[in-house]
């Protein structure tokens, strides 16, 4: 991997983690373009991807520095200063209650199942331009069916874990993190606005934990050249990602997801194409 690697990478990840459209989806396929996937260590490929997101973890911190700030002051006050009940705690207080119990599916599952995502599974092109389309159709019904009432004032608990089961499924490849969460906020009644709003403060936890994780277990494999890649990949990340996230809130304002289906379908088709006439392995 190059510098000019190292960057666009970046990029990809930084406009594709926060674009219901699936950052490890993108990444693969560029990865194996760019012939920078080794087929006998997967993990590595892995390792890199979850590190790389804290670049877009940096840009989620600085676009939302002040609800954090406001969310983490609350949450103390009424929770560890003195205890407020649930139903009489602010909407800032209860919104660090919906993203500690919004994580607790994703903690789980990725446990569960850490060395079937660390494995050659989650890089197969044949699995994620199926879930790309698979997890279009989902955004699709739940774009039509969707009812769009609730704001983020209006969560619950239930709504909360709800979203995070559906964050669960992004641990699938091709899924999307955005892309499940948005759908599961949209399931749930949410406008479209608001559940990218909390998907993204959802992905905080999670995003942050397996990426500092799997930064410290590839300590022993990271040489200068990597070292540097790594930190121009992460800084790209997080200035595209801060971009992507600006845009995503400012246009799902007034228009719906269904450009990302369209172009979920139609990466996935191109994608199997591609492997159909062997310009990309699968």
């Amino acid at each position: 991997m190059n510098i000019l690697d190292a960057i666009l990478l970046g990029i990809i990840q930084g406009l594709t983690e926060f674009l219901p459209i699936s950052s490890t989806g993108h990444l693969t396929v560029a990865g194996k373009l760019l012939n920078l996937i080794s087929p006998d260590k997967p993990q590595e490929w892995t390792a890199f991807i979850a590190v790389i997101q804290l670049g877009t973890m940096l840009a989620i911190l600085v676009y939302f520095w002040k609800d954090l700030v406001q969310i983490l002051i609350s949450f103390w006050k009424e929770n560890v200063s003195r205890r407020v009940a649930f139903s009489g705690q602010s909407f800032q207080s209860r919104t660090g209650w919906f993203i500690i119990v919004g994580t607790l599916p994703v903690v789980f599952i990725g446990l569960i199942f850490k060395h079937a995502i660390e494995g050659a599974f989650t890089k197969d092109l044949y699995v994620i331009a199926i879930n790309l389309i698979i997890f279009a159709i989902l955004l699709a019904i739940a774009e039509k069916f969707g009812k769009r009432v609730k704001t983020e004032k209006d969560l619950s608990l239930f709504d909360s874990l709800f979203i995070g089961i559906a964050q669960a499924f992004a641990l699938i490849p091709g899924a999307s993190r955005s892309g499940t969460t948005i759908t599961g906020g949209l399931f749930r009644g949410l406008k479209r606005e608001d559940a990218a709003r909390f998907s993204f403060l959802l992905s905080i936890p999670a995003v942050l934990a397996s990426g500092l994780l799997e930064l410290y277990q590839s300590l022993d494999i990271l040489n200068g050249t990597m070292w540097i890649n790594l930190i121009i990949s992460t800084l790209a990340a997080a200035i595209s990602g801060y971009l992507a996230i600006d845009f995503l809130l400012k246009y799902l304002r007034k228009h719906s997801t269904y450009i990302f289906i369209y172009y979920r379908i139609f990466a996935g088709i191109i994608i199997l194409i591609l492997i159909g006439y062997n310009i990309i392995q699968p």
